[in-house]
């Protein structure tokens, strides 16, 4: 595997943040920014929830888009809206430290 880049993490947080998550449509995945305090562009972000979201919702990605905002990708797999119950997130963020890249071949 050629161009894999090595690094190491400067830092690891975990933050919950309460997050209100708008009714999603049927069979739809949208996209939904959040204010998490202590992001910056170039971290990377996993998510999950505190406690149980409803049927049929799901978050599929999470990334960074300004600093202290994280857009989060939901989606909905039912075939009617869901407006998902309100609840708090953790918010797992992984900093990783750009001084140190090697490019390795293999």
């Amino acid at each position: 595997m050629a161009g894999i880049t090595l690094g190491n993490v400067y830092g690891l947080m975990v933050v919950t943040v309460f997050v209100d998550i708008a009714s999603i449509a049927a069979n739809t995945t949208v996209e939904q920014s959040f204010n998490v305090p202590g992001v910056r562009l170039g971290d990377m972000v996993i998510v999950t929830t505190a406690s149980a979201v409803n049927a049929g919702v799901f978050v599929a990605s999470a990334r960074v888009t300004a600093a202290n905002t994280v857009a989060l990708r939901v989606g909905n797999v039912t075939v009617g809206a869901l407006d998902p119950v309100a609840q708090d997130c953790l918010f797992f963020v992984i900093r990783p430290d750009a001084g140190v890249r090697v490019g390795v071949a293999m």
